[in-house]
């Protein structure tokens, strides 16, 4: 999509120049909560009325290739910029599976986000349907079923490329055993809008 009109999710896309105001909002998020300890709250008055739209985000960094901390959420409970920059902060102090980010390694992080379009049900009956039904690269998952519950990102289809090696990750991640079918699953997918430090970025083609 070039980022005319509206998604198959019913969201205006951003462009390419509000996708990366984001990511040097979350730099600079990084930058602070690692640098002096505290918060960064951008004045959303400094920003376009696109990124003052309640909007869901994930903010995640890598460092040498390798995964340094993902935080988001699905929800949109508060306007964009102001989620992508609590997100990043998250990411660089508060993942629980890794230590907090420390001054030393700032040079060498890459920082993207995304913007996450509202999920929605998936309607489909079995585990085979579900693989059926996926678009590789474009779908963002989230799997709930009782107590567990996980999500993958757009982004991980570049690391996770086939379909069956996508969920068996998934399932994985949430606690679920791989290829199974629980009472109750409940799945819903999302499209997502990405950018990162490094200048890539993909528009959702919902």
């Amino acid at each position: 999509m070039n980022g005319q009109g509206r998604s198959a999710y019913g969201q205006q896309p951003l462009s390419a120049d509000d996708l990366q105001r984001l990511v040097r909002v979350a730099e600079q998020s990084v930058a602070v909560a690692v640098l002096r300890g505290v918060a960064d709250h951008p004045d959303i008055a400094d920003h376009p009325a696109a990124l003052r739209e309640l909007r869901a985000a994930f903010v995640t960094l890598r460092r040498h290739g390798h995964l340094r901390g993902c935080i988001g959420t699905l929800a949109a409970a508060q306007p964009l910029v102001l989620a992508v920059a609590d997100r990043a902060r998250a990411a660089a102090l508060d993942d629980p599976r890794f230590d907090p980010v420390q001054p030393h390694e700032l040079d060498d992080l890459e920082v993207s986000v995304s913007v996450l379009t509202a999920p929605v049900p998936l309607a489909v009956d079995d585990f085979h349907a579900l693989v059926a039904a996926l678009r590789p690269g474009v779908d963002g998952i989230v799997v709930e079923a009782g107590q567990h519950r996980a999500t993958f990102l757009p982004s991980v289809w570049e690391e996770l490329t086939e379909p069956l090696q996508f969920l068996d990750a998934l399932w994985h991640k949430a606690g679920l055993t791989p290829r199974t079918w629980p009472p109750g699953i409940r799945i819903s997918r999302y499209a997502a809008q990405y950018a990162a430090s490094d200048g890539r970025e993909r528009l959702a083609d919902g």
